[in-house]
């Protein structure tokens, strides 16, 4: 057991899927996995392990942010040996981006301090695993989605009134979301496979909102292609 993730070793997966919010990691616990069982409710951060087409396969929350996520991976990778983690979760669109739309993310940027800090001061551009990255590409072609491949941002601002979400899109960022960077910086130093998928559930530029209606079956998608990827990157 950890401070924050009251398992025991074995009782996580070597994949796991990463969603923000902990309700999601349990709706991926009782709709998607099979045989599922909760390991973690420290904190209210749920987190459950089953098997999906076979394969054992956990699911955990993080909470919002660079800081929270930070804490889940660093444990993760440190004390329950897992080698394979893909954040699931929501994000802001932007550019030719349209509600619904799956992001794949190729890289992830940041204005967080933590990631110069990490490296003793460098603009450290971490990226994604290109095998889960062609895996999850793959498995959205085959899904019929229409998806994106490209940089994502993990912003430390939720509400932003500064011109960054512009320069951001002036620079070909495709989704803003808070803490994909955190999950490719330290799986680069911990030599662990990591990859975001996201659905676009709001659009900053033209401020468009996904209805709550839709949002099960779009995420459903989202999830759906991830688990693919950890099978088959």
């Amino acid at each position: 057991m950890t401070v924050h993730i009251g398992a025991n070793k074995g009782d996580i997966a070597e994949t796991i899927l990463l969603p923000g919010d902990p309700l999601r990691a349990k709706w991926v616990a009782e709709n998607m996995l099979e045989g599922a069982v909760q390991y973690n409710s420290v904190r209210n951060m749920f987190g459950y392990t089953g098997t999906y087409k076979g394969n054992r396969v956990s699911v955990q929350g993080t909470g919002m942010g660079i800081p929270s996520i930070s804490i889940y991976v660093t444990e993760l990778f440190k004390d329950f040996d897992v080698q394979t983690a893909i954040r699931i979760g929501t994000c802001g669109g932007l550019g030719k981006t349209q509600l619904r739309d799956v992001i794949i993310g190729m890289a992830a940027s940041t204005d967080s301090g933590t990631n110069r800090r990490a490296t003793g001061g460098l603009d450290f551009a971490p990226i994604a695993n290109y095998d889960l990255l062609k895996a999850a590409v793959d498995a959205a072609a085959a899904h019929g989605v229409t998806y994106h491949v490209g940089g994502i941002a993990s912003m430390d601002l939720f509400y932003d009134d500064s011109n960054a979400l512009d320069v951001l899109e002036a620079h070909g960022v495709l989704g803003v979301e808070m803490e994909a960077n955190a999950l490719y910086s330290i799986a680069a130093r911990k030599q662990r496979r990591a990859l975001a998928v996201l659905t676009v559930s709001d659009h900053i530029i033209t401020h468009e909102s996904m209805p709550s209606e839709q949002r099960e079956k779009s995420l459903n998608a989202m999830v759906e292609i991830a688990l693919s990827a950890a099978l088959n990157g």
